[in-house]
């Protein structure tokens, strides 16, 4: 069984699960369990609105592929963690890409041009979400335009102003004895740059690597990677870091990525050169010729066993 969501977010790529649940982009872990024992209790076979075969398999499906998901999505902290991080990525890209010219519900077309956007955004969303459920005919429409009003919402909170829908074809401007002039538009507001995800976490690692805290750094650098897999300079720290805890075959191979893709990455040559000295050092068993114990043997009661003659 398909569900044809593609309004709101769904249109960029992206699972809403707070649309799917009908809870706001702020709801907290409390709000969001007891939405989900209501949608559950909707859709149960037992207690739920659906009366013949057909439509208790629909209410499953529903159940199992879209709000256990949802739900499962929402209150684990990692995943929610990222989560919160894409979906704020994806306001922004729906700011560049103009997705407000997109908007085919009236409640997300009306908090387009709200003057108080958070609190018309609860209230237009808990009017959507009280019949998002009561029957499954309606659950894909509602849903999408509960998506609409998040995505209106997190463009709104860009701080971008999202152009009023375009009037249809058909309306007529009035008759005026004399044309006036259009008003000027205002300037655009100066464009504010955001620090992606990567430099969070990259800023992070390197302060728990001044607290010689290797484990938590690896791991924040590790999250960075899932966004840009070959970011220099994460590789580079991460080469840093194993270096420094003597795991000389993981320092070797991030390394060898920081240098692909930044290969007049500077700090990243020095410490591969570091990290070879140290690989040939340990296989030449920690020691060299000029060193002034080798050959000496061991002294035992004044008497030297071992070590070669001198010459």
């Amino acid at each position: 069984m398909s569900f044809n969501l593609d309004q709101g977010l769904f249109q960029l790529d992206f699972t809403d699960h707070h649309a799917i649940l009908g809870v706001s982009i702020d709801a907290n872990s409390r709000e969001i369990r007891k939405r989900y024992m209501r949608i559950a209790k909707f859709l149960h076979p037992d207690s739920g609105n659906a009366s013949t075969p057909e439509e208790k398999e629909q209410a499953s499906q529903v159940l199992s592929k879209l709000v256990n998901p949802a739900y499962e999505k929402l209150t684990q902290d990692k995943e929610v963690k990222e989560y919160m991080v894409m979906l704020k990525l994806k306001g922004q890209q729906a700011n560049q890409q103009g997705a407000g010219d997109q908007l085919q519900s009236d409640v997300a077309k009306k908090l387009a041009q709200s003057k108080n956007v958070e609190a018309e955004y609860k209230q237009a969303l808990a009017d959507v979400a009280a019949r998002q459920y009561e029957s499954l005919n309606n659950f894909t429409e509602s849903t999408g335009e509960i998506s609409e009003l998040n995505l209106v919402y997190l463009m709104r909170l860009g701080g971008q102003n999202i152009p009023a829908p375009s009037q249809s074809k058909s309306s007529k401007p009035k008759a005026s004895s004399a044309a006036k002039p259009a008003p000027a538009a205002p300037p655009p507001p100066p464009k504010v740059e955001k620090k992606s995800p990567v430099e969070g976490y990259y800023g992070r690692a390197k302060e728990l690597v001044d607290k010689q805290n290797f484990p938590k750094a690896i791991l924040e650098l590790r999250d960075a990677l899932k966004f840009d897999p070959t970011n220099s300079d994460c590789h580079t720290l991460l080469g840093e870091i194993y270096l420094k805890q003597k795991q000389h075959t993981m320092a070797k191979v991030h390394l060898n990525k920081a240098l692909e893709g930044q290969p007049n990455n500077e700090q990243a040559m020095v410490l591969k050169q570091k990290v070879e000295a140290a690989v040939r050092k340990k296989a030449s068993g920690g020691t060299g010729k000029n060193d002034p114990k080798a050959g000496q043997g061991i002294k035992i009661f004044g008497i030297t066993i071992g070590g070669g003659k001198k010459k």
